[in-house]
């Protein structure tokens, strides 16, 4: 039986088109040291590289 890898479930999700969506990493803390345009950036999400995409489709074979 495949299986979902639940750490990669949680990090990413499938747009419309099978690409894959994720965060932007270290908004979580320490935000008044950055820039408000860093910050008002971090909030779109983005795409993952098409050489990382592979191996991440891989662990979501139900399609999340």
């Amino acid at each position: 039986m495949q299986k979902t890898k639940k750490s990669v479930a949680k990090r990413f999700k499938l747009s419309a088109k099978g690409k894959l969506i994720r965060r932007t990493p270290g908004f979580r803390h320490l935000l008044g040291s950055k820039s408000t345009k860093q910050k008002r950036r971090a909030t779109k999400d983005k795409l993952v590289a098409e050489g990382h995409a592979g191996p991440l489709k891989a662990c979501l074979p139900f399609g999340l």
